[in-house]
């Protein structure tokens, strides 16, 4: 077995220390679970998540850049928005550039003297001034981090935008040109940091693996090229899933309100294709392509007819956050709203989500035109959602300085908690399938709709056709699989390609990483996922906490509606597995 490393950085000593951690990797895999175990080792209980003390973990997985689509770096960090775990994944150049540089995890703790970012080539670190960058978007960032270091041919920039050095809660960290640890507020955690972005590049690399190697790398890369299982991805993109959601009264709109979408052909993945498609990406390592960019001009000088052009990545969560969920079917004002969110560096989802609570607490009169400074807020009115967005980035008030600190903070301060569509203070992806997607955003530990895809779950027992117990432990094992994956570091888009029997073990296998049987994997991922839960209940969650929001209790979804006691009844069945995984922890 090769040895796996940690760079250790000390922002208050601006010390870093280089650590073997094989014995770590041996125990946790990778990804989730050694990044979770690195976060714990280091994170005091009920720290602030924006103390100097409060570390942020980075890791990939065994296999990274030995197979195809296993491309994923994770970070764990305690939450700004929620309080307690936060944990994003992210694809672009970041893992490779972590294995050349010879670290399989970094670790962050302390809070720079000057603002700054932080350079890591191989063996050496250096934090450096980056007052130049202060205030600057997102994506001018990155640009001018791209040119300074335009001779290397491989290397990720990590960076926050203007909402990060705000310390909003909703901040996320781009990554590369189109990627993101997206959710729960890492962006706000670098800012609390003084750091600006993060570059990694490398010159090391380790031997190719021996043995069955090729056959199996073969066989895989087959399969996810030319099965249908990842067609989709390459062709159109999660944009493809727009359309066939409305059609099954499950994609929410006008914040949740109906699940059908009368402008969903506006928005389609089909019309960005043909209308603003100009590029398709692939992360480092991955075959498929699935990062769609678009691009929409402009005007700035009619007389001349003078237009400018941008472009931003989108796709089934951007498109739903702005566009059905705010009622916005003009694909060129979509794009646009995208694009200030990207230079601002917010999570869209959370954005997303808190513009359309806004939106319905103005028509409901619980805020009014003394708190937007005159805005009369519609659904559908893009233009009016442009010009807020570009208030709420300069804090231009008490209200539109609370938008940026999410739909929670905002219903708990100005009222509409009924229709505020968030799980223990998350906001919501963009699925109204049904029951299960709503206990899944509940019981995953990040909150998120891809810790355990309550959303399939809906759509695979159509009509709640099974007992809510069964679909319960439907969701937990999906949930329990997905901290495998995620722990070799793998693209939740391959799921169904790695998610055969004794794949993960074969793989592990051939990349020297022996001893490991599907049993085996199952029990360590029950111990990672009891390891998050602890961490969560002494920072104060209870499930008690959670309830479905009461406005979901009246909306029409694909199986129908919705109750609170059905609701209370699948936490309950899953509060009993994550006790028993308690159990496993302390045995």
């Amino acid at each position: 077995m090769r040895n796996f490393y940690l760079l250790d950085i000390d922002l208050n000593k601006e010390e870093f220390n280089v650590v073997d951690i094989t014995d770590v990797f041996r125990e946790y895999i990778g990804g989730t679970g050694v990044a979770t175990k690195l976060f714990l080792d280091a994170c005091e209980d009920n720290i602030d998540p924006l103390d100097s003390g409060s570390p942020i973990v980075f890791a990939i997985g065994p296999t990274n850049n030995y197979f195809p689509v296993i491309t994923k770096t994770v970070a764990v960090f305690k939450s700004p928005l929620t309080g307690d775990f936060g944990e994003s994944h992210a694809g672009g150049n970041v893992g490779l550039a972590m294995y050349q540089a010879g670290f399989h995890a970094i670790r962050i703790k302390g809070k720079a003297q000057y603002f700054s970012y932080i350079e890591i080539e191989n063996n050496r670190v250096r934090v450096l001034r980056a007052d130049s960058l202060r205030n600057m978007s997102a994506t001018a960032t990155e640009r001018v981090l791209m040119d300074k270091y335009n001779n290397l041919r491989v290397k990720s920039i990590m960076k926050i935008g203007p909402a990060g050095e705000r310390l909003s809660p909703i901040a996320c960290v781009g990554v590369d040109s189109s990627r993101h640890f997206g959710r729960l507020g890492l962006g706000a955690i670098f800012g609390s940091k003084n750091i600006k972005a993060i570059v990694i590049y490398g010159t090391k690399y380790s031997d190719a693996p021996k043995g069955k190697y090729n056959a199996l790398y073969n066989n895989l890369y087959k399969e996810i090229t030319q099965s249908e299982l990842m067609h989709k991805y390459h062709d159109l993109g999660t944009a493809s899933n727009v359309v066939p959601l409305s059609k099954i009264n499950g994609l929410p709109v006008r914040n949740f309100s109906q699940g059908f979408f009368e402008g969903a052909d506006n928005i389609s993945g089909e019309n960005m294709a043909d209308k603003h498609l100009v590029q398709k990406i692939a992360c480092a390592g991955c075959p498929v392509g699935c990062i769609h960019i678009g691009e929409v001009r402009i005007m700035f000088e009619a007389e001349h007819h003078m237009y400018k052009s941008k472009k931003v990545s989108y796709d089934h969560e951007p498109i739903y956050a702005f566009g059905s969920n705010l009622s916005v079917d003009n694909s060129d004002y979509l794009l646009l709203l995208l694009h200030e969110v990207e230079r601002q560096g917010w999570d869209v989802m959370s954005m997303g989500v808190t513009l359309a609570w806004a939106t319905e607490a103005f028509q409901k009169g619980i805020i009014n035109k003394n708190h937007t400074l005159g805005e009369v807020l519609n659904f559908g009115d893009a233009e009016t959602y442009l010009r807020v967005l570009n208030k709420i980035s300069k804090n231009a008030n008490e209200f539109y300085k609370d938008l940026e600190r999410g739909t929670y903070f905002c219903a708990k301060k100005y009222g509409g908690e009924d229709f505020a569509i968030v799980f223990n203070k998350n906001e919501a992806a963009g699925y109204l399938t049904g029951i299960m997607t709503f206990l899944g955003y509940s019981t995953d530990t990040r909150h998120s709709h891809l810790g355990n895809a309550g959303y399939s779950i809906d759509q695979k027992f159509k009509n709640n056709q099974v007992s809510i117990e069964e679909r319960m432990k439907e969701l937990y094992n999906e949930g329990i699989w997905r901290i495998i994956f995620t722990s070799i570091a793998g693209c939740l888009f391959a799921r169904g390609v790695y998610h055969k029997e004794s794949i993960i073990p074969d793989i592990l296998t051939t990349s020297g990483f022996e001893g490991y049987d599907d049993k085996k994997l199952w029990e360590i991922a029950r111990k990672i996922h009891a390891l998050k839960w602890n961490f969560k209940f002494k920072n104060g969650f209870r499930f008690d906490n959670v309830r479905l929001p009461v406005k979901l209790t009246h909306v029409m979804t694909s199986n129908g509606s919705i109750t609170q006691e059905e609701f209370i009844k699948g936490m309950d069945i899953f509060k009993h597995y994550v006790e028993e995984d308690l159990k496993l922890l302390n045995s």
